[in-house]
């Protein structure tokens, strides 16, 4: 194992969790993918527009399908990464994705039409691996009882991630439109080569199994995944928040310049405040409420917290009201680490990867799904022949999440027999 750079003890449950060396740099490694994530998402109307959009709600619709055909590469992927993880190791997975996206950058600020902007993201979509096999990695270093709160601390990376990269796209954007994809293909470069010479393998040869072709069927793993006992409701809520919490990237920066007519730098502003609210919570709160209230509790004062944010976000009028809803936004963020770790603590170790990847699936899958329905419902309610509601789709996510509570409340530990 590689020398321990510097220890930092979480009260994660009842036991410590440390911070060694290999999970601070795939904290790193998420973190600056989150920033060459964050660092498009202010230019997206604006990129809409280069390419032909006649209006906000035609680029909202396009950039959905962006976002879907982005997901729907993921999904046919993600499988095959995590399954490729577990028989190779997460290392050889991990750099090579790092690589794949740094050519999809590339490719991005060099298009000229919307199409080849949809193949930049389709590229974008087959390099998923770095969330699905880094999120392995941390398995294959922690113990069961410390996962929660390490999958919260991944969210916390993309927080602090999510932080510079808006807004620094909102600065580029000034420069030129395409100057934030150079800049998000220097950091996954660089991150690439920093990648090969520090990380070590976390997955020892004894614990690999071999790849299997059914695995290949992305259809086929998440079907098994569903027959793993305990793993069928914690999926299905993980689905239903994913589909969810794509309201956000697939319409803040449509519906921001919609309701309030921010800017590019004000849609990068916006964003950068949230992250920097994630990244408190799940790197400060998450653990000491895990540690307090115990994972469950935790998980419904989050369901909660969704439920109420995104009802604030839909009849939000004023630019006030958004500064108080977002923390509360901030807080709901802590429902997927939890659930992904009860996913987690339902396998053996030499299925973490088969696991993490079907997890990254349904995401996808909701991904593919959410950017059309809910592009499709801001297009149709910010039509002048019709009800003016820009807010419908933070709504209709609202509903989705209540309509889980019954599922969440299954998860209750008192209600599972101990294994």
């Amino acid at each position: 194992m590689a020398k321990t750079l510097f220890c930092i003890e979480i009260n994660a449950s009842v036991d410590e969790m440390k911070l060694t060396g290999p999970f601070l740099f795939i904290l790193a490694t998420l973190m600056i993918d989150a920033i060459g994530v964050g660092i498009v998402f202010p230019i997206v109307p604006d990129l809409m527009d280069r390419v032909g959009a006649g209006s906000a709600a035609e680029g909202a619709l396009w950039g959905g399908i962006m976002m879907s055909a982005y997901a729907a590469a993921m999904f046919i992927f993600g499988p095959i990464v995590g399954g490729l993880s577990d028989a190779y190791g997460r290392r050889p997975i991990l750099i090579a994705a790092l690589a794949t996206l740094a050519i999809d950058y590339i490719i991005m600020a060099m298009a000229q039409t919307y199409w080849v902007l949809l193949m930049g993201r389709i590229i974008a979509g087959m390099a998923g691996a770095t969330y699905i096999t880094a999120t392995a990695y941390i398995s294959d270093i922690t113990k069961r009882e410390e996962r929660g709160a390490a999958f919260g601390m991944i969210g916390a990376a993309f927080g602090v991630g999510f932080v510079f990269g808006p807004a620094l796209g909102g600065i580029a954007s000034g420069w030129h439109i395409t100057a934030p994809f150079w800049i998000a293909a220097t950091l996954s470069t660089l991150n690439m080569f920093f990648g090969f010479f520090i990380l070590p393998e976390s997955l020892n040869l004894d614990s690999r199994r071999s790849f299997n072709k059914r695995e290949l069927n992305p259809f086929a793993s998440i079907v098994r995944a569903f027959f793993i006992p305990g793993l069928t409701i914690p999926l299905i809520c993980i689905f239903v928040f994913e589909f969810a919490n794509m309201v956000y990237p697939a319409l803040w920066a449509f519906w921001g310049r919609e309701v309030f007519a921010w800017n590019s730098f004000t849609i990068g502003l916006t964003l950068s405040a949230y992250g920097v609210l994630i990244a408190a919570v799940q790197s400060g709160l998450l653990p000491q409420m895990t540690k307090r209230l115990g994972d469950y509790r935790t998980l419904i004062f989050a369901s909660m917290a969704a439920i109420i944010s995104l009802i604030g976000f839909g009849f939000s009028t004023a630019a006030w009201v958004v500064v108080i809803v977002m923390p509360i936004a901030a807080l709901s963020d802590m429902a997927p680490p939890l659930l992904t770790a009860v996913a987690a603590n339902k396998v053996a170790d030499n299925q973490q990867g088969l696991v993490q990847g079907v997890i990254a699936s349904l995401a996808s899958v909701a991904a593919v799904l959410a950017p059309l329905v809910l592009t499709g419902v801001f297009e149709k309610f910010v039509d002048e022949k019709g009800l003016y509601f820009p807010g419908a789709p933070f709504f209709i996510a609202a509903v989705l999440i209540i309509a889980i509570i019954p599922l969440i409340l299954c998860l209750n530990p008192r209600r599972i027999p101990r294994r």
